[in-house]
């Protein structure tokens, strides 16, 4: 099918970018990799007047070091923040989250912050940012503003960005030296989690001193296991502490019933991938 006609801009500059959103008013687009808004297009599910293409702008992309922080720009692929040396030595969960995103053609493609202000709950990236309390820095006509992880996602396919604001990078704490994972249930490969569990964990001489763990499509946004979080410190870093914490992973969830999986079913889920999450991540 072949999309609506729509008007395309490609500024090289984010201050251009946010000035042509504006102009172009509510019914226009931002487009960062293409690979969840061009078949919507495609479909005539989303009829833009306009188009703001973010690809020729150098600053959205890269990630570098900032004190104790990585900054990512929203224009990095998932290919490049797969590879990077960086996260991996500093946000491991990041990357092994970003590995299993759909397949190489849509990595090479699709964008980390595309991703994430798409805010679909069954993205593979959005509970990794909130558990490791990353922070996504936006750009508007009255300059810059940060937003905590927490409060990025509002709701289903929402988020915090305001009209004629841009998502620019995303500011990740450092988690050097943390044990990670991301276990990931799906019926066929590629396709989007049915639920899935970010788990980054610090251990110090066989006890656990800090534990992240976020729940994918268990809600209309990411959330934090906190009882499991909590039942996890001060305790030995052991297969018996696992189990008992992960009984708690469905507490304070709100999952879906849909043609994949009713409710019951997810929160089964729900604790049996976290785990095994926290069992891979131990293990590594």
């Amino acid at each position: 099918m072949i999309p609506a006609a729509f008007d395309y801009a490609a500024p090289s500059t984010v201050d251009e970018a946010v000035r042509e959103l504006v102009d172009a008013g509510e019914d226009a687009k931002v487009l960062g990799g293409g690979q969840s808004l061009l078949p919507v297009l495609r479909m005539r599910l989303a009829t833009p007047t306009k188009l703001i293409d973010l690809g020729r702008i150098p600053e959205l992309r890269g990630i570098r070091e900032d004190g104790n922080a990585l900054v990512i720009g929203a224009m990095t692929t998932h290919y490049d923040l797969q590879r990077d040396p960086l996260i991996d030595a500093h946000a491991t969960l990041l990357g092994k989250a970003t590995a299993t995103v759909a397949d190489p053609q849509v990595r090479h493609r699709g964008t980390f912050g595309g991703s994430l202000a798409h805010a679909d709950p069954a993205g593979d990236l959005l509970a990794p940012v909130l558990a490791m309390d990353a922070e996504l820095v936006v750009s508007g006509m009255d300059g810059r503003r940060t937003i905590p992880a927490a409060e990025f996602f509002v709701d289903l396919f929402t988020t915090a960005l305001r009209p004629g604001e841009i998502l620019v990078e995303v500011r990740v704490p450092k988690h050097t030296g943390w044990h990670a994972h991301y276990e990931k249930f799906n019926r066929v490969a590629q396709a989007w989690s049915m639920v899935a569990v970010a788990a980054a964990v610090h251990t110090e001489g066989g006890t656990i001193t800090e534990a992240r763990v976020g729940l994918t499509n268990m809600a209309s946004v990411p959330v934090r296991a906190r009882a499991v979080e909590s039942a996890l410190v001060g305790q030995p870093a052991t297969a018996e502490s696992v189990r008992a914490a992960a009984e708690h992973a469905a507490e304070g969830t709100d999952p879906a019933a849909d043609s994949n999986a009713d409710v019951e079913y997810r929160q089964h889920l729900a604790k049996v991938l976290t785990g095994r999450a926290l069992t891979a991540a131990l293990g590594s």
